[in-house]
């Protein structure tokens, strides 16, 4: 019997500081050793041209979720299928709270769906929609307790938004707990105003509506929420930052000290707004918020992720079908569009994508790239060192590359519900062969084999430090 339940042996071992060739052993679903010819495992595998990466960790990905009017078409079965055919062991998702509903009923809903259809290891950002008073000052410090120690906040979307002092609350309160609040960053009103007058003037095709949702919209809440947090002691990150203008502000931010931390996604990498103005309606098919922005924003967006700005690379999967009723064609098939769902399918082609703008276009170290799509997601929310890294100790998450594979993407190789991928089409050098959860293989290249309700809860512990450090402090 080998010593080790199993052995990958001569890939190139990528971690976020280093890469060098050798052997992996495993037992038990952790990894016990790390290096040259290891004695064999009972399952041996050999890697041999190929790159052995820590498992994928997405950190904003949307599963099992209401949305108004529509339904987002992945449940955690899906979902998480769709992640391990794209590398990723690792999702944290939404715990979704609609108006009325209480913050702790929502997420143990959510958990036991998940326990039953996961395929990945999973955690939780809690979606606060409706912050009244017992929501902030009894569930949501029980709950950051009980290890859900990230929060989300929208500040655009009727039904969802918070207001400022909503806000303020929420960030105060997390800040007192040590929890991370994530936002959603656009501004409401002028994004309502410019959306009337577009309407009014008739011009309501999907292309329309990246002029109703502008980067200004998007600057002047960043701007404004990094100064709510300023006040407030809050840790925040900004999601889905789509060019220029608003990484800016962040870098700003942070050169004073501030604990603003931001993410982007491989569709403001790819995709543009003209891909909005596409024949009838498959615009739709590419509307998601903030939009994609110019080709100069979309350049721009690697300046601040080589500089450390934006330091995490997320999915933001917020899958709805295309040619359906409940999904992208809820008010039909010429709907203006306003009443077009926002969101896109992303989760299996976030780091094949992602791989070939970064490594293969050689605008980063392969180290980068690990570090990105992995290892610091696991950091920014207390999942390091278990997930994000190839050591002795953490969970055998893996991910195994092969730098060289040219492939064109398409729909059927996404593993979810939805009918269409905005990624059709697109070419890509380095593909993922194989993804092992915890040692097991749930991925094999071709097929999804990981059983629904593999994937674990986890359960995050203080990762980061309660703030006194609001202006109420220095009075």
């Amino acid at each position: 019997m080998g010593e080790y339940d199993l052995t990958l042996r001569n890939g190139l071992v990528v971690n976020g500081v280093d890469a060098f060739e050798a052997d992996i052993g495993v037992v038990d679903g952790q990894i016990v050793a790390i290096a040259a010819h290891l004695s064999p495992g009972k399952r041996d595998e050999d890697c041999t041209g190929m790159m052995v990466l820590p498992g994928g960790v997405d950190t904003h990905v949307h599963l099992d979720q209401p949305a108004p009017g529509a339904a987002m078409c992945d449940d955690f079965a899906s979902g998480t299928a769709s992640a391990a055919a794209g590398g990723t062991t690792t999702v944290v998702c939404f715990a979704w709270q609609e108006k009325g509903q209480s913050l702790r009923k929502v997420r143990d809903d959510y958990l036991q769906r998940a326990q039953k259809g996961a395929r990945v290891d999973f955690a939780f950002h809690l979606a606060i929609t409706d912050p009244t008073d017992s929501v902030i000052h009894e569930e949501l410090p029980q709950l950051i307790d009980l290890g859900d120690r990230s929060v989300k906040v929208f500040m655009t979307y009727d039904g969802v938004r918070l207001q400022d002092r909503e806000i303020l609350n929420v960030l105060a309160q997390a800040a007192k707990h040590g929890a991370l609040v994530c936002v959603h960053a656009e501004h409401h009103e002028l994004i309502e105003w410019l959306t009337e007058q577009l309407i009014n003037a008739g011009l309501t095709a999907p292309k329309y509506h990246a002029l109703a949702k502008p980067m200004a919209a998007e600057r002047e809440a960043v701007g404004r929420v990094v100064a709510l947090a300023e006040a407030s002691g809050g840790h925040i990150q900004i999601f889905h930052v789509s060019g220029e203008d608003s990484a800016i502000e962040i870098a700003r931010a942070q050169e004073n000290g501030r604990p603003v931390t931001a993410e982007t996604c491989p569709h403001y990498l790819v995709l543009t707004a003209k891909d909005l103005d596409r024949p009838g309606f498959e615009g739709a098919k590419f509307i998601f918020g903030p939009p994609a922005r110019t080709e100069a924003d979309r350049e721009a967006l690697w300046k601040y992720i080589k500089d450390g700005t934006i330091d995490v690379i997320s999915s933001d999967h917020s899958p709805f079908r295309y040619n359906d009723k409940n999904g992208k064609m809820v008010a039909g098939d010429d709907a203006p569009f306003n009443k077009i769902p926002n969101g896109i399918p992303g989760l299996a082609a976030r780091l094949p994508v992602f791989f070939n703008e970064a490594v293969s276009k050689k605008r980063t170290e392969i180290t980068d790239f690990v570090r990105l799509i992995s290892t610091n997601p696991a950091k920014r929310f207390g999942l390091y060192p278990q997930k994000g890294t190839i050591a002795v100790g953490s969970d055998a998450d893996f991910v195994i590359l092969d730098p060289k594979r040219k492939i064109t993407l398409t729909n059927a190789m996404m593993h979810h519900n939805s009918d269409y991928t905005p990624y059709e089409g697109y070419e890509c050098v380095g593909y993922p062969v194989a993804t092992y959860l915890r040692g097991e293989l749930i991925f094999d290249g071709q097929t999804v084999t990981g059983a629904p309700g593999i994937g674990r809860y986890l359960s995050r512990k203080p990762y980061l430090t309660p703030r006194k450090t609001s202006l109420l402090d220095q009075t």
